[in-house]
């Protein structure tokens, strides 16, 4: 939903929203086959990309070949950022969990002792697809460290 939502804010007002629809439903169906990383655990992400692949070949492996090779290819075009749906589908895709994260006031953020740099080194790329809505998660994220929920530094 937030990909349609936001759409307007894309970086690139003419993105393919269908085309940007399908790479998020990929991606998420990827991680929950593989299992999803906490995005700042740094062993387990080590690990995360080899799961997601096998995962995808595994699961487009049951479709006929022209759909799976085109899901695969989405899938791929997500990882690499290479497109402007794929940058805005990636952008949408990290702002999800600041916008939990906040609304939670930080629960997964205090739990694991995750600072500030770490959000903003993960979620930069944000910008990549829609600088209004990395403005927007700048000002969430200086939010969430006044009011406790992320630690400084």
């Amino acid at each position: 939903m937030l990909v349609i939502v936001l759409s307007e804010y894309s970086n690139h007002p003419s993105i393919d929203i269908l085309r940007t629809l399908k790479m998020v439903l990929i991606h998420d169906i990827i991680e929950i086959d593989a299992g999803d990383t906490f995005c700042y655990d740094v062993y387990d992400r080590a690990a995360k990309t080899e799961r997601e692949r096998i995962a995808a070949h595994r699961i487009f492996s049951l479709l006929p070949m022209n759909q799976a090779q085109e899901y695969i290819n989405l899938w791929e075009e997500f990882e690499s950022m290479s497109t402007p749906e794929a940058q805005f589908a990636a952008s949408v895709d990290r702002l999800q969990p600041l916008l939990l994260n906040f609304y939670s006031e930080g629960h997964a953020w205090k739990k694991h002792g995750v600072k500030k740099s770490q959000v903003m080194e993960r979620n930069h790329h944000i910008a990549k697809g829609t600088t209004e809505l990395w403005r927007f998660a700048e000002a969430l994220i200086d939010e969430s460290v006044k009011r406790g929920y992320l630690m400084d530094g």
